[in-house]
């Protein structure tokens, strides 16, 4: 089944359908804050596109062969871009990616680990030497899919973002 997406990069075009997906995939997880909460995270979430105004930052979506769109995940070349709490900021030779969604109606068929593998190939042609990602109690499908590809928990890039616990993983490459 996972051979009929592809991984691309997101096409300016279709932006604006990217933002609302990550909304709706992350407003939908239980225990995480919403968007009253935090509100200027969900406005990045909805105009996820002007990340890719940084050079260092590509969008990557993957596409059922209708070239219709079932995912996304934002790949930071360089920490210093990456945009977090803590200490991941200042990691060297390391990239990382974020806001990995997954359209709920086409999830269990590999998509988020396609998307996943995209990021750590792109970090590899990159030169870098580790991936660093975060995730959250909310996001334990995606937890569990990053320790079996082989992400270490790295509790060194904790941190809280508001009242949320967010865990650090980290994967040598």
């Amino acid at each position: 089944m996972e051979n009929s997406y592809t991984v691309r990069d997101a096409k300016p075009t279709e932006f604006e359908q990217i933002g609302e997906l990550m909304v709706k995939v992350y407003s939908q997880l239980d225990g995480f804050p919403t968007a009253e909460e935090q509100p200027d995270y969900y406005k990045m979430l909805a105009e996820i596109g002007e990340l890719t105004k940084n050079e260092g930052i590509r969008l990557f979506t993957a596409v059922n062969e209708k070239d219709e769109i079932v995912g996304a995940v934002v790949y930071i070349k360089d920490m210093k871009d990456y945009g977090s709490g803590g200490i991941a900021t200042m990691e060297q030779n390391a990239a990382g990616f974020r806001l990995l969604a997954v359209d709920p109606e086409a999830r269990g068929k590999g998509i988020g680990k396609l998307l996943t593998n995209a990021c750590i190939d792109q970090a590899k042609e990159d030169g870098r030497g580790q991936v660093i990602i975060h995730s959250t109690e909310a996001m334990d499908i995606a937890w569990g899919m990053y320790e079996k590809i082989g992400f270490k928990r790295s509790i060194d890039l904790d941190f809280q973002q508001g009242r949320l616990p967010v865990f650090g993983f980290r994967l040598l490459v």
